[in-house]
């Protein structure tokens, strides 16, 4: 699915939220002054919705704020139990939003013990004024008729350190890591997050018992959509997109067509002929009464008008039209198979290997590139002059105009690095290493000195040709379609992911055994060794 990732980040897809290892609602904060109780009778089905959440993570309070609406429309049929994410035992507990948020957790369970049925209007109540979570639990107990003197004490006491303690275990078990996870009856829920699809999806596990709310839910509209992909292509697949767009429409009528058929090599080519920036696979056509759905205002900045249709730009970088580089087949009909096509030169596929070389692209400032940095030191140095490393950076360049994930200030370093790569080839990594030891501290000209590199020589470098060298390592992540930090390359050849200098060693010694070096443990920095989960920067 390498070419879907840039679209599963996208609002509603990915179900964006706030992920401790990062939708709209069609409720407003305001809608939590109605109760979440109903007078109406409950179906012999009562549905359990599960949340997983971060007190003030803006995308799982905004779950809550269109649930409110549901509970009251659904009463007593709806049974919604709130966990939370964070880590820590008792007395250190901690949250991604910090200890504002981790009292706000705690004030919530806390409700629950005084008011188990009520207590989602207390944490609507909360959800007002998201900034104050922490602290407006108590003007909450106080409006909603609480014990406050008994929820002040299990907000300060014990009792409520081991009910979040405990609620984070629970998070932590059931795989719930972003804000909001949340389950239908024991399965993920997959519906999308407005009022109408929380109603939609939870009025269809009640079957013909369902409350008189459900008929008065407004029927979705009717989107038709072409998932055009092409089945040479091994990392094309497009299926696992329909359910998360039909959360975001749930009106959406699917249409597969693969290039390879007469049918969509005629539509592959009338919207070429319409739009000559068409033609990277795989993609969606939607039919114009997207523009009318409900979920349509989530997905607009991802979409643009080709011909008849409205393409949801998904980032694919299939060309049907190129040479396939390892099938054996001239797909492009000019007498060149495969690497001896020129449409090859650099494919992963047709990359020589070099023996001992290992590649890292990374992002200066990205925490988890940081860390690679450091660990390939480490692991360079135990390995002596047996292991060549280059290093590579992840960025754009447009217009001219450098930029990258964390702004200004990682552009200059990337910059000053490949300054140290090209004039100081035995000692850049060391250089490397000690940036990366604290990359938001502006002081690089230490880090020169203590790799016996000359301040001047980058300085200059860092004045004249320093762009155009970030440039070309631009040019060579993106050649290869390399835009996570870190990524690595075994022998010019195979790629693999690591963060630890133990785990460098493992993958380098896979492409080149017997050395010296992959016995042994590589000695470790401190700042190698410290704990950063895992991750990536980048898609």
């Amino acid at each position: 699915m390498k070419y879907l990732l840039p679209l599963l980040s996208f609002a509603l897809f990915a179900a964006p939220g706030c992920n401790q290892d990062s939708q709209n609602s069609s409720a407003t904060a305001s809608a939590a002054d109605a109760s979440t109780t109903s007078a109406e009778a409950a179906p012999s089905h009562t549905a359990n919705l599960e949340l997983f959440v971060m007190a003030k993570c803006p995308y799982g309070i905004q779950v809550e704020n269109a649930l409110v609406p549901v509970k009251q429309k659904l009463g007593d049929g709806l049974n919604i139990s709130v966990n939370y994410i964070g880590k820590g035992s008792p007395g250190s507990l901690t949250s991604m939003h910090g200890p504002d948020e981790v009292t706000g957790d705690i004030a919530q369970l806390c409700a629950d013990n005084q008011m188990p049925k009520g207590n989602f209007d207390f944490i609507a109540c909360m959800d007002k004024d998201p900034r104050s979570i922490g602290t407006n639990w108590k003007d909450c107990g106080i409006q909603l008729g609480l014990d406050l003197d008994a929820l002040t004490t299990c907000v300060n006491g014990d009792d409520g350190q081991k009910m979040l303690a405990d609620s984070f275990q629970e998070a932590d078990k059931r795989g719930a890591h972003g804000s909001p996870t949340m389950f239908l009856d024991g399965k993920p829920y997959t519906g999308g997050r407005r009022s109408n699809d929380f109603m939609r999806t939870i009025c269809g596990t009640y079957g013909a018992d369902a409350p008189q709310a459900c008929a008065e839910i407004p029927p979705p509209v009717q989107v038709s959509a072409i998932f055009l992909s092409d089945q040479r292509c091994d990392k094309c697949d497009i299926h696992p997109l329909e359910p998360k767009l039909r959360g975001a429409l749930p009106g959406l009528e699917v249409k597969y067509v693969d290039y390879s058929s007469e049918e969509g090599k005629a539509l592959w080519q009338k919207e070429k002929a319409a739009d000559s920036s068409f033609g990277m696979l795989p993609t969606v056509l939607l039919d114009p009464a997207v523009e009318k759905a409900d979920g349509y205002s989530s997905l607009k900045r991802y979409v643009r008008t080709v011909g008849d249709y409205r393409e949801l730009r998904l980032g694919g970088k299939f060309d049907p039209t190129a040479e396939i580089c390892d099938n054996g087949i001239d797909d492009d009909g000019n007498g060149a198979i495969d690497c001896k096509d020129s449409g090859c030169d650099g494919a992963m596929e047709c990359r020589q290997a070099i023996p001992k070389q290992v590649d890292l692209f990374v992002m200066s400032h990205c925490p988890y590139g940081a860390k690679a940095l450091i660990a390939t030191n480490d692991t360079m140095k135990h390995f002596g002059g047996d292991m060549n490393v280059k290093v590579h950076y992840i960025g754009n360049d447009s217009n001219g105009t450098l930029s990258s994930m964390h702004g200004p200030t990682e552009v200059d370093d990337d910059i000053r690095e490949v300054c140290a790569q090209k004039h100081y080839p035995g000692k850049f990594m060391a250089y490397n290493a000690c940036i990366s030891k604290d990359y938001r501290n502006a002081d690089w000209k230490a880090c020169a000195k203590d790799a016996g590199i000359s301040t001047d020589t980058v300085q200059s470098c860092f004045d004249g040709e320093g762009k155009d060298l970030l440039r070309a390592s631009f040019a060579e992540s993106q050649k290869l379609g390399i835009s996570s930090s870190p990524t690595f390359l075994a022998n010019n050849k195979r790629m693999f992911h690591a963060l630890a200098a133990k785990d460098v060693q493992k993958q380098f010694c896979t492409d080149n055994p017997g050395m010296a070096g992959c016995s042994g443990d590589v000695t470790t920095d401190a700042a190698s060794s410290a704990p950063v989960p895992a991750g990536s920067c980048g898609g």
